[in-house]
């Protein structure tokens, strides 16, 4: 078609033409894209420097998308798009699940260990942390045999694969609920930390005149034949930053309370100092396992595209 003008482009060109898609979703969710993108363009009057501009900022999320880091899904989390999605997909009103954000540092891969083992595996300092967490259903029976995969940052405020000092798959561990949904492991306490800043996900937080702090999280990854993946994150409740998070991750139900021990047995005999336990119920809801592309794949410095 020879265009005419600017609203015949949109209606009788570009969407016209997603009429051939065999995929009643596909062509449903490209014709949705195709509309508000030009919407968009011509609510703000997008000039030609602007869109230039744009161009850019999109080749440098994939640019800066390496085996360890993943700018892409950071700026999906910036946007606050990562939240809408999993609170649109999961569970209802009713009956809410424990579903959250991903995150940019999943890795695939941990290794299985035994409920109430460390997942620290490398020198890291911290105050202990021992975590005891529950997995039910939305009616709240156990489920058992869930794999619970879990992982955090360091106090240093660096994810092992971003770090390294630390040994392979520091802080990160698989565990089993067992026949009452139970799993159980230790660790250190986790803190907050800014997520990267040398890149566009930097630029929008410095526009919008934001800080780019995480708030201290642990992460986990659920994930049983017969029920829902779902990834979550316990956030602290004593956190300064509870309500400002960069990642706009943080809902009520996912708000933990790290207890401090001072004069107590820690369940650990080799624990002489203050310590943190923490416990937590993760809902899931029944529906089709999966699991999701991880977002990083390796450590730091350790391929050629990655250094």
């Amino acid at each position: 078609m020879i265009i005419q003008d600017e609203e015949q482009l949109t209606a009788a060109a570009v969407l016209a033409e997603t009429e051939r898609a065999g995929d009643p979703r596909v062509k449903e969710i490209v014709q949705a894209l195709v509309r508000h993108l030009h919407d968009f363009a011509r609510e703000v009057r997008l000039t030609e420097k602007e869109f230039d501009t744009s161009i850019n900022i999109v080749t440098r999320l994939g640019q800066l998308t390496t085996p360890s880091h993943n700018e892409v899904r950071l700026m999906a989390g910036s946007l606050g798009l990562s939240t809408l999605v999993a609170l649109m997909n999961n569970g209802s009103e009713d009956k809410p699940t424990s579903a959250n954000l991903l995150g940019p540092f999943w890795r695939q891969g941990s290794l299985a260990m035994n409920n109430g083992e460390s997942i620290v595996r490398s020198p890291t300092e911290g105050p202990p942390l021992f975590c005891t967490g529950r997995i039910v259903d939305t009616d709240g029976t156990p489920v058992a045999g869930a794999e619970v995969d879990v992982w955090h940052a360091s106090p240093a405020g660096l994810y092992e694969n971003q770090d390294p000092e630390q040994a392979e798959w520091n802080l990160r561990g698989k565990f089993f609920s067992d026949e009452e949904g139970v799993l159980a492991f230790r660790s250190i306490k986790p803190s907050g930390y800014p997520i990267p800043i040398d890149g566009p996900v930097g630029e929008l937080l410095t526009a919008r005149e934001r800080h780019p702090f995480r708030l201290a999280h642990l992460h986990a990854l659920i994930h049983k034949p017969g029920y829902k993946t779902i990834a979550s994150q316990l956030y602290s409740h004593d956190d300064p930053i509870l309500e400002t998070d960069a990642q706009f991750g943080v809902v009520q139900s996912l708000v933990g309370t790290y207890v401090r021990h001072k004069n107590e047995p820690a369940p650990g005999p080799d624990v002489t100092e203050p310590w943190y336990s923490l416990e937590f119920t993760f809902v899931v809801e029944p529906g089709e396992a999966w699991l999701p592309t991880p977002p990083v794949s390796g450590k730091r410095g350790t391929t050629p595209d990655d250094v």
